[in-house]
């Protein structure tokens, strides 16, 4: 048996240990933004089959309903109103590549919709892939944050800046250089 003393001391170091877990739990989120953020609704909490690709940063899902991703913007592919810009296809391409007939998360910031009635999210894989990031990361899409969506504004600018240090796709010399010109 534990003294009164021993039992007090560890009672304490316990209420510490869990403190400093509570304290810590922002950190862990965003470090595993898998992590619910209280309050989400149910549909941030399911998970849905990507059934069709629009372009970069567009999907459908199996219900019809599509998601414009949160934070990015890959170069145009559909608007009618412009040309194929440089490097959309291959980012469509790759979009498709990573969820295409995949299950996905989605995870809302502040926008429910957009002005077209598409759904404004953050995208995962079931293994945890951020589907945003990646885009950007790989050179695929461009850091492009609008308000109120602004959570994770500086993070997908680092994202950017990496594969602009590395010269990976829309910054490659290769491709585009950076430019959004359209491929004539």
């Amino acid at each position: 048996m534990l003294s009164r003393k021993r039992a007090i001391v560890l009672g304490m170091a316990s209420t510490l240990f869990l403190i400093a877990c509570v304290l810590a739990l922002p950190e862990i989120r965003l470090r595993f933004p898998l992590i619910q953020n209280q309050g989400e609704s149910s549909e941030e909490q399911e998970v849905y089959r990507v059934t069709r690709v629009v372009d970069g940063d567009t999907v459908e899902l199996g219900d019809g309903r599509k998601v414009r991703y949160i934070g990015i913007n890959t170069p145009e592919t559909v608007d009618p109103r412009r040309q194929v810009e440089c490097f959309g296809k291959e980012a469509s391409a790759f979009n498709a590549s990573l969820v295409e007939g995949k299950m996905v998360r989605l995870e809302r910031d502040v926008s429910g919709t957009d002005k077209y009635g598409r759904l404004l999210r953050f995208v995962y894989l079931e293994d945890g892939t951020f589907v945003n990031e990646v885009l950007v990361r790989e050179g695929y899409a461009y850091a492009s944050a609008y308000a109120p969506d602004l959570t994770r504004k500086f993070f997908f600018a680092e994202a950017e800046k990496d594969a602009r240090k590395n010269q990976r796709g829309l910054w490659s010399p290769d491709t585009c250089d950076g430019r959004k010109e359209s491929v004539h």
